[in-house]
């Protein structure tokens, strides 16, 4: 028999002893019987020997002879007592619930209208930051980069225009002419009976022998001066209605004018014109300035030397072939017509045109004029006066008009039977400004001997200059300088 110092075990009958043997590294278990064997099941935790053994680990329990059978242990007992202490909980928490709740009850502590004036004011407070987020998103402009749209609407009532006229030059005494072409646009403003009315700059259509026209479709008309005005680089040419296809009437629009005083610095705009000669081109940009005021020197633009205009800027590009084309708002409205001389080729950027608002009341005064076409050079009318020009120079200096100085008039001439007068300084011809000797001439070009026409003089008068309207019948050219 072996012995352990540690030893603990019970009794299970009367002779047969089972005890659990305790070591460092092995537990063993050991059942002593009437017949004075041992029976060992060992178990090892953990590497080690006690009393000099190496120990090992067996599974199972070594049986031996005379040893009574373990009793089955019943594991379901454990789950039912588990099942009724669940339950006892249970009924527990619900009775004391019910009871809780009397009590509340019975003493008023319940806040039921506390707690629904408290989701009302959440409520409310969710309300009131709805409506402030939806206020302030009516005050969000949102810029849309997508311009197709307003393209698509405008596009009918933009129009290429090209000025075929001769250049004239002097080559030591010798003078050469030669055909020219230049591009420009214009957009469709208005519509009669018989007429379909073209807004363009004054530079673009001036000194033309012919006025070719192309619209959206492809199609070509010729065109007409209607009315000039040089100072504000504005005129209006006209298409006969009869000289356009019916597809071509159903494919154009007339454009909506809008208003330039209501811009803002930085609003979006888009420019529509006939770059480079090549057909309609669109450009976008911003408003970079407002009421730019430009003088304009050196014949930059189709304004006279030293005129000033006040002008809108924009970084939209307006190339050569832009000028008389649109400037417009993202609703499609004409805010500017587009003049490319004004800005030039010395920087990048910086685009210009004249604002719709001020164009306005001079295109109208335009379109109400009689179309009218060159005449022949032999039936050009005859004024009947000798001139000196009143530049802006000469006009600072000594507090004068700019406009034809008259020197003296041909006795018996148009202009002597329409009252005018030495020293009158002529400013308007048939309601075209006039501002230098070349005005003049290129205003002639449309009226022929016997045409009436209103002229405008500037006349002085104790110290100042008066304006005065005469009526002008052109007379014909002396023999001598024809």
């Amino acid at each position: 028999m072996y012995e352990n110092n540690n030893f603990s075990g019970y009794g299970t009958g009367n002779e047969n002893t089972t005890g659990t043997f305790s070591g460092a590294d092995l537990n063993e278990t050991r059942t002593e019987n009437s017949y004075g064997y041992e029976n060992h099941s060992t178990t090892q935790s953990a590497a080690g020997s006690t009393n000099g053994y190496t120990t090992y680990q067996m599974g199972g329990t070594t049986g031996s002879n005379n040893t009574e059978p373990k009793k089955t242990q019943k594991h379901g007992g454990y789950f039912r007592k588990a099942m009724v202490s669940v339950s006892l909980g249970l009924f527990f928490g619900l009775f004391a619930g019910i009871g809780f709740y009397a009590v509340q009850q019975g003493t008023g502590m319940f806040t039921t209208s506390t707690d629904t004036a408290v989701v009302d004011e959440i409520a409310s407070e969710a309300t009131t930051e709805s409506t402030q987020s939806a206020q302030l998103a009516t005050n969000v402009t949102y810029v849309e980069s997508d311009v197709s749209n307003v393209v698509e609407k405008v596009m009918p009532a933009m129009v290429s225009i090209v000025n075929n006229f001769t250049e004239t030059a002097n080559v030591f005494g010798q003078q050469y002419t030669q055909e020219e072409a230049a591009s420009g646009s214009g957009i469709i403003v208005g519509k009669t009976d018989d007429e379909l009315l073209i807004v363009s700059n004054n530079h673009v259509v001036e000194s033309a022998d012919t006025l070719t026209v192309t619209f959206i479709d492809g199609s070509e008309a010729q065109a007409q001066v209607k009315g000039l005005d040089s100072d504000m680089d504005l005129a209006v040419i006209a298409v006969s209605l009869n000289d356009l296809s019916d597809d071509t009437k159903n494919a154009i629009t007339v454009a909506t004018l809008g208003s330039s005083d209501d811009l803002k610095l930085g609003e979006p705009v888009i420019a529509i014109g006939n770059a480079l000669g090549y057909g309609q081109s669109v450009t976008n940009g911003i408003v970079s300035a407002l009421n730019r005021e430009i003088t304009l020197e050196n014949g930059s633009t189709g304004l006279e030397n030293g005129s000033t205009g006040t002008f809108i800027q924009t970084n939209a590009a307006i190339n050569p072939g832009n000028s008389g084309g649109a400037l417009l708002n993202m609703n499609g409205e004409v805010i500017g017509i587009n003049s490319n001389k004004i800005g030039g080729t010395a920087v990048e950027g910086m685009g210009y045109a004249i604002p719709i608002t001020s164009a306005s009341p001079i295109i109208a005064d335009l379109m109400e004029r009689q179309t009218r076409t060159k005449v022949a050079e032999d039936e050009v009318g005859y004024i009947g006066i000798s001139l000196q020009e009143v530049t802006s120079q000469i006009s600072q200096m000594y507090n004068m008009p700019e406009g034809i100085y008259v020197v003296s008039v041909e006795e018996g001439s148009a202009a002597a039977n329409a009252g005018i007068m030495k020293g009158d300084i002529i400013t308007k011809f048939d309601g075209s400004s006039i501002s230098s000797y070349s005005d003049l001439q290129k205003t002639l070009q449309y009226y022929a001997v016997g045409d009436s026409v209103t002229v405008t003089v500037q006349r002085p008068q104790n110290g100042e200059y008066v304006s005065i309207e005469l009526n002008l019948t052109l007379g014909s050219r002396p023999a001598s300088q024809k």
